[in-house]
């Protein structure tokens, strides 16, 4: 246990980041596999309505990804590669 004020407020601040960089992951992880799951909706039956699921979850993991890299939980790099994973996927259904 930690035995100066500092410390001690040093412990509540992480916990409390911890959890806020902790939601933040789990709201991506979410988004990301709705975002997964539209895609293959679309790639099983290709219509407009189904482009537009996509293009809705797309557009809110992007969101939540520009969010959590301005707010630290993600370094910019890790926010970029997870926003070209999900570009790339999007362009590899729709050019099958």
């Amino acid at each position: 246990m930690a035995n100066s004020k500092s410390a001690i407020k040093r412990i509540r601040t992480a916990e409390r980041n911890r959890l806020r960089n902790k939601a933040y992951k789990s709201a991506l992880k979410t988004l990301t596999k709705k975002y997964f799951s539209a895609v293959e909706t679309y790639t099983a039956e290709p219509n407009p309505e189904n482009m537009e699921m996509v293009n809705q979850a797309m557009s809110a993991a992007y969101s939540k990804i520009d969010k959590a890299v301005k707010r630290k939980v993600l370094h910019r790099n890790n926010g970029a590669r997870k926003k070209a994973r999900i570009a790339r996927v999007l362009k590899k259904a729709t050019a099958a």
